[in-house]
């Protein structure tokens, strides 16, 4: 069986792992001289426990913290992936190493074509359906203008490239905010409330007097910050699938994702819908949106005496749910939007 392509490189040190997962085999990094970047909170964590520093954001990288080379993994997403990329190089001296990995399915090919286009690239590997190739970093400015990362104004809302729905409301939630009742309860939780277009709908109806938005992912959740102000909102950095309040709280709201990582994920809803179970009081309600063909309704009933469907159309399911049966939290697992 083929190892992975990261042994088939030995970038100096100090290095940067621009996006590295929990799943990626760093065993080939030394965690004391390597720097990880990523925010989403149960890669994170599980980096941190063993043993790599670990920053939500690249910005959050310390002006004396010096990197000689960096290994960018593509995302799936183009516009994250130059972004990752352009943020990395901007690190780094001239001169110096500059590694991309990534899948075919992830557009590899495209990235190794556009980086022979704009500077010196030498050691491409193939292997496990994808490539690492290394980038030598050229002086001065050699990277496209519009691939640095940069607001993206939706109207009074800001998002960042390669978030979930960064170019517009996502259909599903704005056919949730539609059938969510006039008057909300009083404390409400916001599982998965990406950069927070969902909260502020629920903020404008009368009767909240506390809502959580709970966000796994550190830059979704720093939009959110900013588009939210109300002395209301409470923000939480965590896996919406273990999060927990010391008080139950009597509403949820969300818009599952439902892939980890490349990968569809049926479950990940599921472990969603327990959680929100897991954080309502017995007379809460939980109100949530979700793909018409996903299998949500056997969870539904496992973890709610009261299940309705009360809207929706071909594509989406509009779903309350009420009689949380309330259960331990599960293990945290790793999953993205």
């Amino acid at each position: 069986m083929a190892g992975s392509r990261l042994e088939l490189i030995a970038p100096e040190g100090p290095v940067l792992l621009v996006g590295a997962r929990a799943s990626d085999d760093l065993s080939g990094f030394d965690p004391a001289s390597a720097v990880v970047v990523q925010g989403l909170r149960p890669d994170h964590d599980s980096l941190k426990a063993r043993g790599f520093r670990v920053l939500p954001l690249l910005s959050d990288l310390a002006e004396g913290d010096a990197a000689n080379s960096a290994v960018v993994f593509l995302p799936r997403a183009r516009a994250l992936a130059r972004a990752r990329i352009a943020a990395a190089a901007a690190v780094l001296p001239p001169g110096a190493a500059l590694w991309i990995d990534g899948q075919k399915t992830d557009g590899i090919d495209a990235a190794l074509k556009e980086m022979r286009g704009l500077a010196d690239v030498d050691e491409v590997h193939s292997r496990a359906h994808g490539k690492i190739f290394r980038v030598t970093v050229p002086s001065g400015d050699w990277l496209p203008e519009d691939w640095v990362a940069r607001d993206i104004d939706l109207g009074g809302f800001v998002t960042r490239p390669g978030l979930f729905s960064a170019d517009g409301v996502d259909p599903a939630s704005a056919m949730l905010a539609a059938h969510l009742p006039e008057r909300m309860p009083t404390r409400v939780v916001d599982l998965g409330a990406g950069w927070g277009w969902l909260s502020a709908q629920v903020l404008a109806r009368p009767g909240v007097e506390a809502l959580h938005l709970v966000e796994a992912d550190a830059e979704a959740l720093a939009c959110a910050r900013r588009n939210i102000t109300d002395p209301r909102a409470a923000f939480h950095w965590a896996d919406a699938t273990t999060f927990r309040l010391p008080e139950p709280v009597n509403g949820v709201v969300m818009n599952p994702p439902f892939h980890d990582g490349r990968a569809a994920d049926p479950h990940l809803g599921a472990r969603f819908i327990r959680a929100a179970a897991g954080l309502l009081t017995g007379a809460g309600r939980l109100w949530m949106v979700a793909n018409r063909h996903l299998p949500y309704e056997a969870a539904l009933n496992e973890h709610f005496a009261g299940v309705t469907e009360i809207g929706g159309d071909t594509r989406f399911k509009i779903i309350s749910a009420s009689g949380a049966r309330r259960t331990a939290a599960p293990a945290t697992r790793t999953r993205r939007r």
